[in-house]
């Protein structure tokens, strides 16, 4: 056992087992999320399933909608049944779901799979954020959430690799055979991942949370004291009185834009630099690298807004990303856009973490959660916007004005959060001190 006090604090064996099963769990989750965007020029190249630009953008919003729908379902159902299960469970249903992809034989029956894909995906994410920040180690939650984040872009690499070497020799549904392939993972789940010790504690379960905690010498958590559903409606509404209504709508359409950028981008990227005269090669290429920028960037963003603020890196984040995305219509030497898309990533994949990080500091304690999860939820309909506009302007024959549009959401998301952390600024002093006084690291929340 180690000796280092903070993580026998919280059991070094227990953590490292949940945090490394999590990890691979998203690692899957990433790859089937990028596998469409990745193997979608193949896709439109051979006319699979008849698909044209603009079903395509439909299909990559089907699989944010359903990630929409899973991800507000997630804490419910995760009351329910303990975030085990539903991990679990998320894990079968986006393999058996890529598995009707594969067989799919119509686009109405690829967009289901797609759709159940989503629900699976959305599901995960918040659900493994919340078990590692059960396990993670003392005072180090907020670095093992951002660890347990870069297996969604290592997923994003992962999917870059299958399109570029399984693709081209056997056919766009191998790709989502490969994703059939996390289906193997569930027995490892199941007999190794603990169910949540907090879970455990609020049903009562007191003794079989003690036993788990007692055998890797892990921190019992305090049962929760029960919040009244007046009162979780009560910390909402109060994001709306007085003047905060206006803070509230800045944070979700700063919210609303980012996440328009990041899946838009996601889903258009490889077919948009094909469009732009890239081989696929080099297209599948420039995932690797913005996904490899992701990784670098949910390292280095906590640590830069833990120097200079939240608020202010947010702002810069999206500028740069709205900079880095309009470069990428304007054709370039090979290397200078590899370096282009690496820093995109960067900047794009943490940039709307940093939103996060600037409601939880600009929002009253008492109604901070509250902010953080509508913020993100509202967030989530750009999710669905954005893979569906990059394919109608495809389909317009204007993908030329895809980077542009995407990089205007940037911008704008940009001018959103700077307006919300000026008007924060400005009304701290007549708030006081305590409501600002918070932590620059952002509350567990997924993309």
């Amino acid at each position: 056992m180690s000796s280092s006090p903070a993580l026998s604090a919280r059991g070094s064996r227990l953590a490292l087992l949940v945090v490394g099963l999590c990890w691979l769990a998203v690692l899957f989750d990433g790859l089937d999320m990028f596998i469409y965007g990745s193997v979608l020029p193949h896709m439109l190249q051979e006319k699979a399933l008849g698909i044209t630009s603009g079903q395509a953008g439909d299909l990559g919003s089907y699989a944010t909608f359903g990630m929409l729908v899973g991800a507000l379902a997630a804490g419910t159902v995760a009351d329910r049944i303990g975030r085990k299960k539903l991990m679990v469970s998320c894990v079968a249903l986006f393999s058996l779901a890529s598995g009707l992809c594969a067989i799919a034989g119509s686009v109405g029956v690829f967009g289901l799979g797609r759709t159940l894909a989503g629900v699976g995906l959305g599901g995960l994410l918040p659900t493994a954020i919340s078990m590692v920040s059960d396990y993670a180690p003392r005072g180090r939650a907020a670095i093992t959430i951002g660890l347990l984040m870069t297996a969604h872009h290592a997923g994003g690499i992962l999917s870059a690799y299958v399109a570029l070497w399984i693709v081209e020799p056997l056919g766009w549904r191998s790709a989502f055979w490969v994703c059939v392939v996390p289906m193997l993972f569930v027995p490892v789940l199941l007999k190794f991942l603990p169910e949540s010790l907090s879970f455990l504690v609020a049903q009562g379960r007191t003794e079989e949370a003690r036993t788990l905690a007692g055998r890797y010498d892990a921190e019992l958590p305090a049962a929760p004291a029960d919040k009244p559903a007046t009162a979780r409606w009560e910390s909402l509404a109060n994001l709306f009185r007085g003047r905060e209504w206006i803070q509230t709508l800045l944070y979700w359409l700063a919210s609303f834009g980012g996440l328009l950028l990041v899946y838009g981008v996601a889903t258009w990227l490889p077919t948009l630099m094909r469009s732009e005269g890239y081989e696929l090669g080099s297209a599948l290429t420039f995932v690797v690298l913005f996904n490899l920028g992701g990784i670098v960037g949910m390292l280095v963003a906590g640590r830069a807004s833990d120097r200079f603020g939240a608020p202010r890196i947010s702002a810069i984040w999206f500028a740069l990303t709205a900079c880095g995305v309009f470069l990428l219509s304007v054709h370039m030497p090979l290397a200078l856009t590899f370096a282009v898309v690496f820093l995109t990533g960067v900047f794009l994949n943490s940039a709307q973490t940093m939103i996060y990080a600037t409601v939880s500091i600009g929002t009253a304690p008492a109604n901070r959660a509250t902010a953080v999860g509508w913020t993100s939820g509202m967030g989530r309909f750009g999710a669905v916007f954005g893979p569906w506009l990059g394919g109608r302007l495809l389909a317009a024959d204007q993908g030329d004005w895809g980077f542009t549009a995407f990089a205007t959401a940037g911008f704008s998301s940009m001018v959103f959060i700077g307006i919300a952390a000026l008007r924060t600024a400005t009304a701290a002093p007549r708030r006081g001190a305590g409501n600002c006084a918070t932590s620059h690291h952002a509350p567990a929340a997924g993309q």
